[in-house]
């Protein structure tokens, strides 16, 4: 497993940075800003501010989601199964360490597919759908020719891990923009991509650029390049703590913007009353400066009245209420049946029942203990009281009784009834309003009435009386106070709604001046670092517009950020000189030097020393170069592919021939599509010893008819010696000096093999082919010119012979790899 793992990379050469590159992470911004705020002269106060906001940014940064810098991601492979132009799985081996390949084929062959594939893997989102977002693409996306659902599988390999992380892209439905992408990382079990946390590292330090992707980064609104940029400063958790300072300061001014604005309409509302209430409320309000929230607080709360005596008159009138007539008339008419009800107890003798019934009582009592009396004692007559008389008049008592108790309860509703009544007349209210004093006192002066009669008829009518005396006199009075308190009442409750809101507006000025102090102690310092870590950048971006400019007359002189992370206008201002003039880069550039420079502004972004990742995948840098430009780009790409895994996407052959011509390393895999969207990748090594492997494949093959071995060998081998020449006349002009354009005319002169051989040994087409024949034999030896001249032969009629084909092909081998290279020159 130990092939798998991502070497670890040498000093990043651009982190320019006394601290390095791990300085550049969030604890480290934090810490360092930490150090200057205690050291600056700032107040306690703003300083405390500070401290919070900062405090809290770190609280929410926590420890990073993505592996450390020292720790970076590269790719192993990228698989794609029934996605774009691939049907069947397809596999791109790479290797998973710095250094450049490049993966090349003919439009059409599959291989943007591998680099669209691992975009939305890691991304959801690729510059094709961004730049295409018509529901064709959207819906039409999946491969014609398999019919398996679409799968992208990314194999990851993290610098220290021995084992492979696997990315798994999928599509539950047909929609592109909805994938679904589980992560697998050995020892960490299965989880969704989302949860893993590189979504902002994604963004700030994309790996991923595509041609769409060039004119994204300079015709992209100015806020966004801007954003790019400075997403890699490493100053994030700067804006998130001046973000909580600006909230606090947007809270504290708005709150005190919006008291002023309403102050002159509350002043206006209140010059208008004439009212002395709003007169004293007018000159607290209207005063310069703050208010007095003391004197306001009374005036709302207990403000003297305008007309004190006649406004609690009126009130203490709208509050009385008088007898409750419902009340009364019930109370009356119980009265009034208690009394009729005493009368005809008083008609039928119940009234006198008691008495008698006692005195018979006292008589029977009598008899019985005088049984042997011959009179009445009652009356003396002679008559006795015996015992039928005695029957008889227990018989009367017991009558007798329950007529004295039915009188009883007549006497006792009678007094209730009376009570009742009494009961309702409420005294005489400490004050009266005139009108009320007269029918309040007959009112009154009914609880001294003991006739019950009198009493029912006096209080139904004095009640009504008095009762309706109140509601006329609470309805003026009502009526009244409304003309006199409506206007006050609206402007009062205004007033006390406006207090509500200016007292903590007014009490938070001195922490606005603070919170303003503590941002414009944060901008300048935030100013400081952002220039102080842009310089790297602006210098990479200048190495490489060097390297890709060739012959350019346009000079990059400075790449700055104007404004700020949430300004409105932000922008990235790149300042170029056209032969020494200063001019707007956009208005002057062709799209190749637009294009050079955008790949001047992604690649420094993507190699950024805090970036997490070890990759760049680019697809189609080449489009719009011209061929000097290809050259330097080469050279860009080597230089970033000493730190970084760089994996070029072209179908453009001269960056293959530029990374030759250059003697710079470089791997290249072929992509080729056959039918049915069959998809290989193969290893390709170099032009010669492509041409070789079919010539010792055609030598190593039985049986074919003797015009293989006379005529097609010796033309296959021919094929050999004039890549190896070509090979060795690109790296020799190239050494000379010689333009891009200036080599490729010469080159593409040459047309037979003996002038591309005088190219390859010479760099002169013009030479003789006996000074060739000779310079061929002082480098390889006496039987080059004869493997020559069999190769030309090959082309006649009558072929060459080829008595020993293996031999033949291992000689040419030996020449190609000898002549292949030029000598160095004195």
């Amino acid at each position: 497993m130990t092939e798998h793992r991502a070497q670890s990379e040498p000093n990043e050469p651009n982190a320019t940075n006394d601290e390095g590159a791990r300085s550049r992470g969030a604890s480290s911004t934090l810490s360092r800003l930490a150090a200057r705020l205690e050291s600056s002269t700032l107040a306690e106060a703003p300083r405390e501010l500070l401290r919070e906001a900062l405090g809290a940014t770190a609280t929410e940064t926590g420890a990073p989601a993505v592996p450390h810098p020292d720790q970076r991601v590269f790719l192993d492979s990228i698989s794609v199964s029934g996605f774009r132009g691939i049907g069947r799985k397809a596999r791109l081996p790479l290797t998973a360490k710095p250094g450049v390949t490049l993966v090349v084929g003919r439009n059409g062959s599959g291989k943007s597919s591998f680099a669209e594939g691992a975009e939305t893997a890691l991304t959801g989102r690729t510059a094709r759908l961004d730049k295409q977002r018509g529901e064709v693409w959207r819906r039409h996306w999946r491969n014609l020719h398999d019919e398996a659902d679409p799968k992208v599988e990314v194999r990851l390999a993290i610098a220290g891990d021995p084992r492979l992380s696997t990315l798994t892209c999928t599509w539950p439905g047909d929609d592109v923009t909805t994938p679904e992408v589980e992560f697998r990382r050995p020892g960490h079990g299965r989880r969704p991509f989302a949860d893993i946390g590189w979504e902002r590292a994604l963004n700030d330090y994309s790996p991923f650029l595509s041609y769409a992707d060039l004119d994204k980064v300079l015709n992209g609104r100015p806020s966004e390049q801007y954003d790019s940029v400075a997403a890699i400063l490493g100053l994030g958790e700067l804006t998130d703590a001046d973000e909580r300072l600006q909230g606090i300061e947007k809270a504290l001014d708005s709150a005190l913007k919006q008291t002023e604005a309403e102050r002159p309409a509350l002043v206006e509302v209140l010059s208008v009353l004439d009212d002395p209430r709003a007169e004293r409320a007018l000159a607290v309000v209207d005063a310069v400066g703050d208010p007095d929230f003391v004197e306001l607080d009374d005036l709302v709360t207990a403000l003297p009245d305008a007309d004190e005596g006649r406004l609690r008159e009126l009130r203490a009138t709208a509050a009385l209420t008088g007898p409750d007539l419902s009340a009364v008339g019930t109370a009356v008419d119980r009265l009034r049946e208690a009394v009729a009800v005493l009368d005809d107890v008083r008609v039928l003798g119940a009234e006198d029942a008691h008495q008698r019934s006692e005195l018979l009582a006292k008589a029977l009592e009598h008899s019985r203990r005088h049984e042997d009396e011959d009179t009445c004692p009652v009356c003396g007559s002679d008559r006795p009281l015996d015992e039928a008389w005695a029957e008889r008049a227990a018989e009367q008592v017991a009558a007798l009784r329950r007529e004295a108790v039915t009188a009883r309860e007549a006497r006792t509703g009678l007094r209730d009834a009376v009570d009742a009544v009494r009961y309702l007349v409420t005294p005489v209210p400490a004050w009266l309003p005139a009108p009320l004093v007269d029918p309040w006192e007959e009112w009154q002066a009914c609880r001294a009435i003991d006739d019950a009669e009198r009493l029912a008829a006096r209080a139904e009518t004095a009640a009504l009386v008095l009762a309706d005396a109140c509601a006329a006199l609470r309805e003026e009075a009502l009526r009244e106070l409304e003309k006199l308190d409506e206007e006050w009442r609206v402007c009062v409750t205004r007033l006390a709604g406006w207090l509500d809101r200016a007292r903590p507006a007014y009490a938070g000025r001195p922490r606005l001046r603070q919170v303003r102090a503590a941002r414009k102690w944060l901008k300048e310092a935030r100013a400081e670092l952002r220039e102080e870590r842009l310089r790297p950048f602006e210098d990479h971006s200048q190495r490489i517009w060097e390297e890709l400019r060739q012959q350019s007359n346009v000079d990059l002189r400075s790449v700055r950020l104007t404004g700020s992370e949430k300004a409105n206008v932000r922008k990235l201002v790149m300042d170029v000189t056209v032969d020494g003039t200063e001019a707007a880069a956009l208005g002057v550039m062709s799209q190749g030097e637009l294009h050079s420079l955008a790949l001047s502004l992604f690649l420094p972004r993507a190699a950024a020393p805090d970036s997490p990742f070890g990759f760049v995948v680019i697809d189609d840098p080449v489009q719009s170069m011209d061929p000097a430009k290809v050259h330097g780009l080469a050279k860009v790409l080597h230089d970033i592919g000493e730190t970084r895994q760089v994996v070029v996407f072209t179908h453009d052959t001269r960056l293959q021939r530029a990374f030759t011509n250059q003697e710079l390393p470089v791997t290249v895999l072929e992509v080729e599509r056959e039918g049915r969207s069959a998809v290989t990748v193969r290893r390709v090594t170099d032009p010669v010893g492509q041409a070789l492997a079919d010539a010792h494949a055609l030598a190593r093959t039985p049986n074919l008819p003797p015009v293989a071995m006379t005529h097609v060998l010796p033309s296959l081998c021919r094929t050999v010696l004039e890549r190896a020449f070509s090979e060795a006349a690109w790296l020799r002009l190239h050494r000379a000096g010689r333009t891009e354009q200036e080599a490729e005319k010469t080159v593409g002169g040459a047309v037979t093999l003996l002038d591309i051989a005088a190219l390859g040994l010479f760099g002169d087409p013009s030479k003789r082919a006996d000074e060739i024949y000779r310079e061929l034999r002082r480098r390889c030896g006496p039987r080059a010119m004869d493997l020559v001249r069999q190769c030309q032969e090959g082309a006649h009629p009558s072929g060459t012979s080829m008595p020993d084909p293996h031999r033949f092909v291992d000689d040419i081998k030996t020449v190609a790899l000898t002549v292949r290279k030029p000598e160095e020159g004195p």
